[in-house]
């Protein structure tokens, strides 16, 4: 696996210090003997370009074996200039590109709408896929792939990449270990402003599945709305605070607004167990208080350090280098369709609970569901056309 876990997202001391190798860039042995994989990716806009195909680049510069061969994307400009920056090849029709491309798996990172689309035509090829978030856009179509997966046996992922922030790692290496026992309260909160972003389907879904990788499955939801202020391009509202009750018989919290500073979209998880406590701030800060009278112990990288990597520490390197493992065999899918199902889950208990006021218990039917969260999205699709709507 990626060294997330000691490194905090830069080079590790011993490279550094050790082996005056500052940049991390000696020969990898152990790397470089992996098997050597090729990707294609659907989707080469802006999650693409800032993020995979950095981490792609950044983990071949540590000797992992591993190149893009292809993208797919109906637009022109941004496919051309992938292909010219990456020496890919580029492709207007995912499904060509499927057609004429060898490739050893596929990273679907489309616009949220195609994500199953996609994902199924990949699945039906017999290729291991690594989906973007929102996993599917209905629980219909989450549960479809799922079961066309598995009765494909083809491994399919979603993707989930705080799980792979080193200090997401390391908080639940801490927890794992007993130094928080017996965690019984998640506490999370999630900030954003972005206009063009629906503020539990595409941010929100974070925290979702931070809370089950924390904490477990999720037995019940509830959830209120403020009824004032209205969400960005029709969403239904802003501001949302969510309970969960967890099967466990833990309990956890969320509270997410979409009208914070679009410029700095901020999150904060806190899980509490017996005597002991920890807190990750914004990815960047992991503090753990375990100790009445000793030091306050915490880990963050130094502010000033240029060989802090994004790539590593948002997760994607990660993300990506545990996808490879996944295709070569050497590791089961940490990220499964099921979890990303499961997240899709808990947004559509989220909205059901704000309309009805009462506690949602999982699972959900998913055609019911579907059908439920379809009429209050007309309805308050209804409610914006005649005026109705707040900013």
């Amino acid at each position: 696996m990626t060294r997330c876990d000691d490194t905090f997202g830069h080079t590790p001391l011993r490279q550094m210090m050790v082996d005056e190798d500052v940049y991390g860039i000696a020969r990898d042995g152990t790397r470089a003997a992996r098997r050597r994989v090729r990707l294609a990716i659907i989707g080469a806009g802006g999650v693409a370009q800032a993020k995979y195909l950095p981490a792609i680049t950044r983990l071949r510069t540590l000797w992992e074996p591993v190149e893009v061969a292809a993208v797919a994307d109906p637009d022109e400009p941004q496919g051309c200039k992938v292909e010219e920056i990456y020496g890919v090849r580029w492709y207007a029709d995912h499904r060509e590109m499927l057609e004429h491309e060898a490739v050893d798996g596929v990273l679907v990172a489309s616009p949220d709408r195609l994500h199953a689309e996609h994902a199924a035509d990949v699945i039906e090829r017999r290729l291991p896929v690594l989906v973007e978030k929102p996993f599917a856009t209905s629980l219909v179509q989450a549960a479809e792939l799922c079961r066309q997966a598995e009765h494909e046996r083809v491994p399919l992922l979603a993707v989930a990449n705080l799980r792979f922030c080193p200090s997401h790692r390391r908080a639940r290496q801490v927890i794992s270990t007993g130094v928080v026992p017996d965690p019984g309260l998640f506490v999370a909160k999630m900030n954003i402003g972005y206009p063009y972003v629906d503020l539990l389907e595409d941010a929100t879904v974070h925290l979702f599945d931070l809370a089950r990788f924390y904490m477990g499955d999720v037995a019940s939801v509830w959830a209120g709305a403020d009824q004032h202020t209205a969400g960005w391009r029709g969403y239904p509202f802003a501001h949302a605070a969510i309970s969960l009750q967890f099967a466990s018989g833990a309990v956890g919290t969320l509270a997410t607004t979409s009208r914070a500073l679009s410029l700095k979209p901020w999150q904060r998880v806190e899980v509490y167990g017996d005597g002991a406590w920890l807190a990750v701030d914004d990815l960047y800060e992991l503090t753990v208080y375990d100790d009445e009278e000793g030091p306050t112990k915490s880990w963050r990288p130094v502010l000033t350090n240029t060989l802090l990597f994004d790539e590593e520490f948002g997760g994607y390197m990660g993300t990506i280098e545990h996808f490879l493992e996944v295709i070569r065999g050497v590791s089961p899918p940490m990220i499964t369709g099921n979890d990303g199902y499961r997240a899709c889950e808990l947004v559509a208990a989220s909205h059901l609970a704000m309309a009805s006021g009462v506690k949602v218990a999982l699972p959900l039917d998913p055609e019911r569901a579907d059908h439920e969260i379809g009429e209050l999205r007309r309805r308050a699709a209804a409610v914006e056309t005649d005026g109705g709507g707040h900013e």
